[in-house]
């Protein structure tokens, strides 16, 4: 730990982009922060301290980051802005040029932030902090508060899949993880702290304990035992790593949520052959079967990716025939984005950008007709809800069991408590239903 005196009564503003294991780290070092005299700023402040967690998975990803770090420049020409994260890492003499720039540090330099910062007071020099990728092999704990009852848990850090189009094992290294003692330990730390949900967080979370004998079963078999929490969920996982021995687990588990978000991509034999893939649509049809056989209720979100190199307008249609044909609850669609030094850049046919937008809403007009069917079924049911605390005079909302949002009306007792809401209809906007506590 620095000495408090080092920074005084310091301030810092902190912006996360893209995932939820971004926005788990940077809580922890807002909490690294804290413990060393630098608090988070407060409406009105100035901060000394910019911190911009960035993400780098598609181009707009970078141009946000970038136009972020002029905007905040502008707005505090007297804060010195720290730039880390994905884009930080792979694009750092980029960021280190920009005006107002102090430190650039890469994915895994974010808990030695606070050791940099200490340096650049002392020598007011811009330093840049980069682990070349091949070299990133340290697991760093986060755990984050996402509000008062859910919580975010990283149990697994970088990639070793090297899908053509991606360029996240440049950004984060090799696949790594925590040990399960490590990760039990957090997670009855946040039941100590009243949390009643955790949410699995990583980049290839079914990864963890590659190079090691315990297995992602082994650690949410671990988790489930944990007094206290109430509710896990499983973040985004890859197909071909949530196993049959999984998913039956998981729907006779004490505490796992009937609540599953599978990558799928392509919905194109050919197109997953391109962007290299680890499995096949019949893989991945027999997974949601799976699902839905075990837990007929069950929310299955699902990831896709329109107008990837390679997809013609036939494998298109054959991609959103075999979306149509899935009993899943949603999907969240992704125009595919150039990305330098990826393998799909040596892919014959280019779509449009004009086309790439026009299969983006296909696909998500799709996706809200599977999200009303879905909630449709268990309009007039009761289910469960982890109601989350109001903001002013709206109503409360919360999630089932299998996460569909709720509003109810405001009642502050109920916050961060379970209780059984009978569902009505869906708001027009189809993001959520409307319902009434029962008593």
């Amino acid at each position: 730990m620095i000495d408090n005196t080092t920074f005084g009564n310091g301030t810092a503003l902190f912006h996360t982009f893209g995932c939820k294991l971004n926005f788990a780290e940077t809580s922890t070092v807002a909490r690294l922060f804290a413990d060393n005299g630098i608090r988070r700023v407060q409406a009105g402040e100035s901060p000394d301290f910019v911190v911009i967690n960035t993400c780098s998975v598609t181009e707009i990803a970078d141009k946000k980051c970038r136009q972020a770090i002029h905007r905040f420049n502008r707005t505090y020409p007297e804060a010195a802005i720290v730039v880390t994260g994905c884009y930080a890492q792979l694009k750092s003499e980029e960021i280190a040029s920009i005006p107002g720039v102090a430190i650039v540090a890469g994915t895994d330099r974010k808990l030695a932030l606070v050791e940099y910062l200490a340096q650049w007071r002392e020598k007011r020099e811009k330093a840049t902090f980069i682990t070349p990728t091949r070299d990133i092999a340290t697991f760093d704990p986060s755990c984050s508060r996402g509000d008062r009852t859910r919580y975010f848990l990283k149990v697994q850090d970088g990639c070793d899949y090297w899908c053509s189009y991606c360029t996240i094992p440049m950004a984060r290294g090799r696949s790594r993880s925590g040990s399960i003692d490590m990760l039990v330990g957090q997670a009855a730390a946040v039941a100590a702290e009243g949390g009643k949900e955790i949410v699995l967080t990583g980049v290839n979370i079914g990864d963890f304990g590659k190079g090691r004998t315990d297995t992602f079963h082994d650690l949410i078999k671990a988790l489930d035992e944990v007094d206290g929490i109430e509710r896990y969920r499983i973040s985004s996982i890859e197909p071909n790593l949530l196993t049959p021995e999984i998913i039956e687990w998981v729907a006779g588990s004490k505490r796992f949520m009937p609540h599953f978000h599978v990558p799928l991509q392509a919905g194109s034999d050919e197109v997953l052959r391109l962007m290299r893939r680890h499995y096949d649509t019949s893989l991945f049809s027999d997974r949601v079967n799976r699902i839905r056989s075990a837990m007929p209720h069950a929310f299955i979100g699902v990831d896709l990716i329109a107008g990837a190199r390679g997809e013609t307008e036939e494998l298109f249609e054959a991609s959103r025939s075999f979306v149509e044909s899935l009993d899943i609850s949603r999907l969240h669609v992704f125009p595919y984005s150039e990305r330098p030094n990826t393998r799909a850049l040596g892919i014959e046919h280019v779509v449009s950008q004009q086309e790439k937008h026009r299969r983006t809403n296909v696909m998500i007009g799709l996706s809200e007709q599977k999200l009303a069917a879905f909630t449709s079924r268990f309009t007039g049911t009761t289910r469960p809800v982890l109601l989350e605390h109001p903001h002013g005079k709206k109503p409360m909302s919360g999630f089932t069991d299998n996460y569909i949002k709720v509003e109810v009306d405001a009642d502050r007792s109920l916050a961060g408590t379970i209780v059984n809401v009978r569902l009505g209809e869906a708001d027009p906007s189809g993001e959520f239903v409307k319902g009434e506590v029962e008593i």
